[in-house]
């Protein structure tokens, strides 16, 4: 018995010189309009360290990459963080308004506005600036989080910024593609692009066909006339910081076409398109029931080329490169 407490001192001690104890802390924002709530995953690298915020996607998504619609997690966002932990690197990532631990913090829905969910992200870039912790502050924003994140960049001023699987079009034209992509009645399909186009132009809808509620309800059209506006490849475009746009070829929902367009807005950043990675990030086929199980599979990793490409990127965008220094 004796032996093996030895050998389990002898492994912790280990940990600590090798750096490869992390830290994982809960902490709030106070908007003044509702808290939000997130996690700081820190690394036992000796502070100051880059700092990477991390931002969802669309829908129930929360701050870990899961979405409530399903009753599995594939714990996307959380592997990425404590990935980029064990590298030296700390992140923080939120539950965004109306979601999860952050749900009571939603507004009305008349009232919700994309810029919204933009002042939030900058609010928490405001927070971490806060912290002498931190030093370089590079947004990564996933799927619609990659609109988000640019804007809130732009904001910001950030040392860097990644998108990851983000779209390249307006928030209507990718409606439009999506319900053609799911063989969508023409009749249908030629009822929305009018409605699209009725809310590009920033006027409400006069009225909504029967079936149609869900997409376009008279409440949510303020929130999509304020999406709509924003051209993601126009957006990037007016980032003077090191970018990085990363997409996966077996993404069902995003496509590689959409990261071209990000990176004919802006020439200069990285584009990297990672062989067999889908929209949660995971290497799959692109067999549809592969796809399914991946949203829901914890134990599925992330892409480990996802992971390199944002911490180098991560590392430039902070002046340094190889690995920081475990705390002492």
């Amino acid at each position: 018995m004796y032996n093996d407490f030895m050998k389990l001192g002898k492994c912790f001690f280990l940990l600590l010189l090798s750096g490869a104890l992390l830290a994982a802390d809960s902490v709030s924002l106070d908007t003044g309009t509702g808290v939000l709530y997130g996690t700081l995953e820190l690394p036992a690298a000796k502070a100051p360290y880059p700092v990477a915020l991390l931002i969802a996607g669309s829908g129930p998504t929360d701050r870990d990459g899961n979405t409530s619609l399903i009753t599995t997690k594939n714990d996307s966002l959380k592997m990425i963080a404590e990935a980029l932990a064990a590298r030296g690197i700390a992140s923080l990532r939120c539950d965004k308004r109306g979601i999860a631990q952050s749900k009571a913090a939603m507004v009305k829905e008349d009232d919700l506005r994309f810029e919204t969910y933009v002042d939030d992200t900058v609010r928490w870039g405001e927070y971490l600036r806060k912290d002498n912790r931190f030093g370089a502050l590079v947004i990564a924003g996933h799927s619609e989080g990659s609109l988000i994140g640019m804007l809130a960049a732009q904001k910001l001023s950030a040392s860097g910024y990644i998108s990851i699987a983000g779209p390249g079009q307006p928030g209507g034209q990718i409606i439009v593609r999506q319900l053609k992509a799911q063989s969508a009645p023409p009749e249908i399909l030629k009822q929305i692009e009018g409605m699209v186009k009725t809310l590009e132009d920033v006027h409400k809808l006069d009225s909504v066909p029967a079936g149609l509620e869900g997409l376009f309800r008279t409440s949510v059209q303020p929130y999509l006339i304020s999406w709509f506006k924003y051209d993601p490849a126009r957006e990037i475009a007016k980032l003077k910081m090191p970018v990085l746009i990363l997409q996966g070829t077996t993404d069902i929902q995003i496509a590689v076409s959409d990261a071209k367009l990000l990176h004919d807005g802006n020439p200069a950043a990285k584009l990297v398109i990672v062989e067999g990675m889908n929209h949660v990030l995971k290497e799959v086929s692109d067999d549809p029931a592969k796809q399914i199980a991946s949203y829901g599979d914890p134990k599925l990793p992330v892409a480990p080329k996802l992971l390199d490409e944002m911490t180098d990127l991560i590392r430039k965008a902070a002046g340094t490169t190889g690995s920081p220094q475990p705390a002492k």
